[in-house]
């Protein structure tokens, strides 16, 4: 069901180069299986570096969608659509919010965001684009597109589709020919790392992906008391809404029909006129495409209907029948509905014809970074470190109802890939009062002020936002973590009225966007951060990215011109693996820019510690050495762990290489970071599904 903590079952995610044959690399033995009975006689083995391929029929295969997840499950045969009906159909009589009937799968989040954005035609379009067919030009394959923290991403796939006794198992239209919804949800799919990714999650996650738009979740008791103007007015501004009740047992049903934990689709608010007056009701949809209000109002012979004209109840284009759509008052939408999320559009994603002006959004990304911007709460001596944003406020609202002179604006912190990786980091944002326009607050400074606003508690949710009011005039927005050290991607969009807007403040003395400039002992020892940038261009591919291959080299020549020259010799390919790994955030096994800043800022802070206790300049540390290095490094382990060190990472002699040293900093990092985040409670223990423990042992 959609209502439920956003855990999420790590992905397959793409295969990394591992200098085996073509056929190893195509997701394990269920994938080979699969691509076997799709694939001629004898191509398996001759795929070489193709990652589509095209199957007996010439129609194209999509190598990369995690299949695998699937094949476990008894009597799962994927077809395509020509395969479970005679003639398929992209879109039947236009895409609308009745096309979505949810199959096994508890993603009813996303089918309810899927609602929602039927209903919004030119958003539609920009995720399901149109003029795609099973007639014109098909050729097995179909293109959608998703927001992904701050750009529009495309998804292709192969319409191969899950089915057991040739009807499909997870989202379905009702109208049988009609597939639009059901490829969606394999795009979606393949987005987040798999089919079972979807199972759980919350609604406003999926609008975010489909909209770009920032949602913020409300208690129904925290409504305005005129519900029906403040819901038309966000209706009006093209936002999309959700609700939900969770005050039961998943997928019961109250007295009156509504299903607990369960995300339902507003998409509609209408004053309806009645025999006897106007009535302010509610429009509801159920992605199940079933199982309706059985209260006032509903399909369900309710008499109330008797006192409506044809006519009125054909503009609210209302059809009496079990299809998963209802009307209810708005008394009654609010003592059946606990919460609420609406997705706000920002002025990147206007509409045409809407007469309220939109928000004006302004997004930068960041990183929280060990030892270095990663300060963790207000409670902690580190929470300078942390990434800091400038808020300037200038232009008050127009509201004559506010008699105060005040702006109104909406934060919002997203924690980056947390689906995909299975690490969901507990996230919150604080705002201050600035001295002046460009102000980075120094400790001192925060020691000493409260926060005019902040987020109520940490939370590992994907995005944390905060909606608030400030006199015009300055302000600092510090994003950050609910403990030190931990490490993520995050983006940070703020929604402003008119002439205000964020930008990011910036310590003298550092920049998180750029390598580190900060001083180190043995400053000669790698090549500058300008030395360093020109290599990953060098070494990097055409996408400008870096695999474990690429990295080896990019390594190779950067050890070479400096005085641990000849450790190079002992650097593997293997380690180039484990690096790319341990800091790849999004599963794909390769390092963006960003994503080899952080690497390189952890390899020269190491690099630091070890030519320090490497005291005989033999560019090796001693068994001895090894312990207080990774002291100096801020890990601290007992014998126990010392002896493992031993038997696993020393060579003969039991000394440790540099490159050995950075692949034992790596791994212990990563895996103390990981537990870390697991152990949510501080309890010192953790428990893991089956998948995470597969992904956290197999995947590093």
């Amino acid at each position: 069901m959609s209502v439920s903590s956003e855990d999420s079952i790590p992905p397959a995610g793409d295969v990394a180069d591992s200098g085996g044959s073509p056929t190893d690399e195509l997701m394990g033995s269920h994938s080979r299986r699969w691509l076997s009975s799709i694939l001629p006689s004898g191509m398996l083995d001759r795929v070489g570096d193709v990652r589509h391929l095209v199957g007996r029929d010439g129609l194209f295969v999509d190598r990369d969608f995690p299949v695998w997840q699937l094949e476990l499950q008894a009597g799962v045969r994927w077809k395509r659509p020509q395969d479970i009906c005679s003639s398929p159909q992209f879109i039947v009589d236009g895409a609308s919010r009745m096309d979505v009937n949810q199959g096994l799968l508890n993603d009813c989040w996303f089918l309810s965001a899927v609602a929602s954005l039927s209903m919004c035609r030119p958003l539609l379009e920009k995720v399901v684009p149109a003029g795609q067919s099973f007639q014109d030009g098909y050729n097995g394959s179909f293109h959608f597109r998703f927001w992904q923290y701050g750009q529009w991403e495309e998804v292709i796939i192969d319409d191969l589709l899950p089915t057991r006794e040739g009807r499909l198992i997870y989202l379905s239209s009702p109208e049988q020919q009609e597939f639009w919804s059901s490829l969606l949800e394999k795009a979606y799919a393949k987005l987040k790392g798999g089919y079972m990714t979807l199972d759980m999650g919350f609604p406003h996650e999926a609008m975010v992906d489909m909209t770009g738009g920032v949602t913020e979740v409300l208690t129904v008791a925290s409504l305005p008391r005129d519900v029906p103007t403040f819901l038309r007015h966000l209706l009006a501004k093209g936002s999309l809404i959700n609700c939900a009740n969770c005050q039961g047992p998943i997928n019961q049903k109250n007295k009156m029909g509504i299903v607990f934990r369960h995300a339902y689709s507003l998409t509609g608010a209408e004053k309806v006129r009645t025999k006897y007056g106007t009535v302010d009701l509610v429009r509801i949809n159920n992605p199940w495409g079933n199982t309706e209000w059985e209260g006032p109002w509903s399909d369900h012979d309710s008499p109330e209907w008797d006192k409506v004209s044809p006519a009125e109840q054909q503009r609210l284009d209302r059809v009496s029948r079990e299809d998963g759509e209802f009307w209810m008052s708005v008394s009654d939408f609010r003592q059946n509905f606990e919460t609420l999320e609406m997705c706000h559009l920002s002025d990147t994603l206007s509409l045409p014809g809407h007469s309220v002006r939109p928000w004006h959004c302004t997004m930068h990304h960041g990183n929280w970074v060990s030892r270095m911007s990663a300060g963790g709460p207000p409670s902690g001596k580190w929470f300078m470190q942390n990434p800091q944003f400038n808020l300037t406020l200038l232009e008050e609202d127009d509201d004559p109802l506010d008699p105060k002179e005040t702006c109104t604006f909406v934060v919002a912190l997203m924690q980056k890939h947390q689906r995909r990786t299975g690490v969901n980091l507990a996230i919150g944002l604080h705002i201050y009062k600035a001295h002046s326009q460009g102000k980075y607050l120094p400790s001192v400074d925060l020691s000493l002020l409260q926060p005019v606003l902040k987020s109520a508690g940490y939370t590992q949710r994907r995005e944390v936002v905060l909606r608030g009011r400030l006199a015009p005039g300055h302000y600092i927005i510090v994003a950050s973590t609910s403990a030190p050290n931990e490490e993520g991607a995050f983006l940070l969009r703020v929604l402003t009225e008119k002439g205000n807007a964020a930008t990011p403040a910036k310590p003298a003395t550092q920049d998180i966007s750029t390598i580190t400039q900060a001083s180190f002992l043995h400053p000669a020892a790698l090549p500058s951060p300008q030395s360093i940038r020109r290599l990953f261009k060098k070494h990097c591919n055409k996408k400008g990215t870096c695999k474990p291959l690429e990295l080896h080299s990019l390594l190779t020549e950067a050890i070479q011109g400096g005085v641990l020259a000849g450790s190079e010799k002992n650097l593997a390919l293997e380690h180039c693996k484990s690096l790319v790994v341990l800091m790849d955030k999004q599963g794909r096994a390769q390092l963006d820019w960003q994503e080899f800043q952080n690497l390189w800022n952890k390899i020269r802070e190491w690099t630091d510690i070890f030519l320090t206790f490497d005291r005989d300049r033999s560019r090796r540390l001693e068994y001895l050495e090894v312990k207080p290095a990774l002291k100096a490094a801020g890990i601290a382990v007992d014998d126990f762990v010392m002896e493992l060190i031993g038997l696993r990472y020393t060579e003969p002699d039991m000394t440790i290489s540099y490159p050995g040293f950075l692949y034992l900093l790596m791994k212990l990092d990563s895996m103390i970071y990981k537990f870390q985040a697991y152990d949510v409670a501080g309890l010192g223990t953790i428990s893991l599904s089956y998948r995470q423990w597969l992904h956290m042992t197999m995947y590093n």
